[in-house]
């Protein structure tokens, strides 16, 4: 094999190879060994076809499989040569069409990694601003489960007021007394002043007794989600079923035994560890976002520019998700575009983070070891129904991409964990409320990397600027990059030249990857919020597509 280095620019390479075609030749010879004895014809014993005969049925494919070997090794070979470290994955293009018993020329294309300077990592310091856990947040949290097991009685002839539970069957129609298509409804449980249903209907609610019948008028909201009903007037005929007031919310030992535990001092105890737990994560939160500033500040490299662009349409993607459940959507794609530049430039943090926390976890031994990724891959499968998950599991052990990106979390965890021990970290109590404004201020927006290791590790960073109304709670969120290069240390994907027959196990493994489970479709109830199911009583019949309910 000739190389041929036809640009050395910065962080982009580019070379020529030929493969000779007795090189070519050579692998078609020796897949035409391997498969003879295997191969079975009339009129031959098994595994005595001739060669030649099995050359003239099968010489088209051998050699399309002989040509897509050669390049494959050829650019590893190039990769090994040259202590290449690939950003991304080599372009491979074949020029002209191959003929057999020609050589092949082929042009790769790739950018690799930089040159991470030694990072700076003893001079670390960080706040860790802790929240203690205050009584009356316990006490909070228990009121509301004293809320939520809320006993109703009946009112007998008691007319319903403010608070009451109004339980209706309804039938509404339109102004022109015509009912419409999911507007009816039975035993339809209702309290009033609980503010699920559509402006006006609770309040007319009050006075009602058990037995009464009644029709009231209300209007639409003008972005209610049924459209022929938007903004539109209506009446609905009721049937008051029953009214029954609210009993005491009691917080005591028998409404812990409700939760299925022992006693109240019990319920205190988990409430408090729970309460706990999310102050860590807030706490800890703040501190990588810290962390990652002050790296970021103390360090500035060239990156691939095929890393930033692919980081940035992985952003791109979320936010134009995001946009499509904005009010205005088609304002918020504006807004967006406003912001583009912002967002690259966020982009290049990212992957300058990545690098730089990679080059930190592989120079001092950070790993995850096979006991830690099994067990990220046997959570990841619990997605999946029983019949797909033995196929995910097997997808993930043989695509290195899809492993590093369930990796990517826990690697990068493990790297800000090593860190952490080594700043010098100064405690401060704060509250809740003063920490969260820190998490969400200008100084605190910068959590979340995108870890390139030689091991196939990524993961995010989130830059510094917070786009006004762009809305992608790029804070909190981690987006996987399937993009990102293999090392030239890891495992290398096979190169693919793009006139060349594909290669077996390449694209055919993305797609025979188990898709996720189908969400199930939201019922056609014209409810506003999704929150409103959850908040509905377990046992409680609901109404058929009840139209009243915001």
């Amino acid at each position: 094999m000739q190389t041929v280095e036809t640009l050395n620019e910065g962080l982009k390479r580019a070379y020529t190879l030929t493969i000779t075609a007795k090189d070519i030749e050579g692998k078609v010879d020796a897949e035409l060994k391997r498969i003879a004895p295997q191969m079975k014809m009339p009129g031959f014993r098994p595994g005595k076809v001739p060669a030649n005969l099995v050359r003239k049925m099968h010489g088209p494919a051998l050699l399309q499989d002989a040509l897509n070997t050669a390049l494959q090794e050829g650019v590893q070979s190039l990769i090994a040569e040259k202590n290449l470290r690939p950003a991304m994955q080599p372009q491979v293009e074949l020029v002209g069409e191959y003929e057999q018993g020609k050589d092949a020329t082929l042009n790769v294309t790739l950018e690799v990694l930089p040159t991470v300077p030694t990072p700076a990592i003893d001079a670390l310091k960080l706040d860790r601003l802790t929240v203690p856990v205050a009584d009356e947040a316990i006490d909070e949290q228990l009121q509301k489960f004293a809320d939520q097991q809320k006993r109703w009685d009946d009112a007998g002839d008691k007319a319903a007021a403010e608070g009451d539970q109004v339980t209706v069957d309804f039938v509404g129609k339109t102004a022109d007394g015509v009912a419409f298509e999911g507007g009816s409804g039975e035993d339809m449980a209702v309290e009033i002043g609980g503010g699920r249903l559509i402006p006006g209907f609770e309040d007319q609610l009050v006075g009602v007794k058990a037995g009464d019948e009644k029709q009231i008028s209300v209007t639409f909201p003008e972005d209610y989600p049924a459209k022929d009903l938007a903004g539109q007037p209506a009446t609905f005929d009721l049937t008051i079923k029953s009214v029954k007031t609210a009993g005491e919310a009691k917080v005591d030992d028998e409404m812990a035994k409700n939760l299925g535990l022992e006693s109240l001092e019990q319920l205190r105890g988990l409430l408090k560890g729970q309460i706990e737990q999310e102050h860590n994560g807030l706490t800890r939160t703040y501190m990588k976002r810290k962390l990652l500033d002050q790296l970021a500040d103390g360090h500035d490299f060239e990156v691939p520019p095929s890393m930033v662009e692919a980081e940035f349409s992985q952003i791109w993607a979320q936010l134009e998700h995001e946009a499509t459940h904005e009010e205005d959507p088609e304002a918020a794609k504006a807004e967006m575009e406003k912001e583009r530049d912002d967002y690259k430039k966020i982009a290049e943090r990212r992957v300058r983070l990545g690098l730089l926390l990679s080059e930190i976890g592989q120079a001092n031994g950070v790993e995850v070891t096979a006991q830690e990724m099994n067990r990220l891959i046997a959570q990841a499968a619990q997605q999946y129904g029983p019949e797909d998950r033995q196929r995910f599991i097997q997808y993930v052990q043989q695509e290195p991409m899809a492993a590093a990106q369930l990796r990517a979390p826990l690697y990068e965890d493990k790297v800000v964990d090593f860190l952490f021990g080594k700043a010098e970290i100064t405690d401060r109590e704060t509250t809740r409320e003063e920490l969260e404004a820190a998490i969400e201020s200008e100084d605190g927006f910068a959590t979340g990397t995108h870890v390139h290791n030689h091991d196939h590790d990524h993961d995010h960073d989130h830059g510094k600027k917070k786009p006004a109304k762009a809305k992608a709670k790029k804070a909190d969120a981690d987006v996987t990059e399937d993009a990102a290069a293999d090392d030239a240390e890891g495992e290398k994907k096979p190169a693919r030249a793009k006139k060349a027959a594909p290669a077996e196990g390449d694209a055919e493994a993305t797609e025979e990857a188990p898709a996720k489970k189908p969400r199930a479709k939201k019922a056609a109830a014209p409810a506003e919020g999704e929150a409103e199911a959850a908040e509905a009583p377990a046992k409680k019949p609901r109404a058929k597509k009840a139209a009243p309910a915001e």
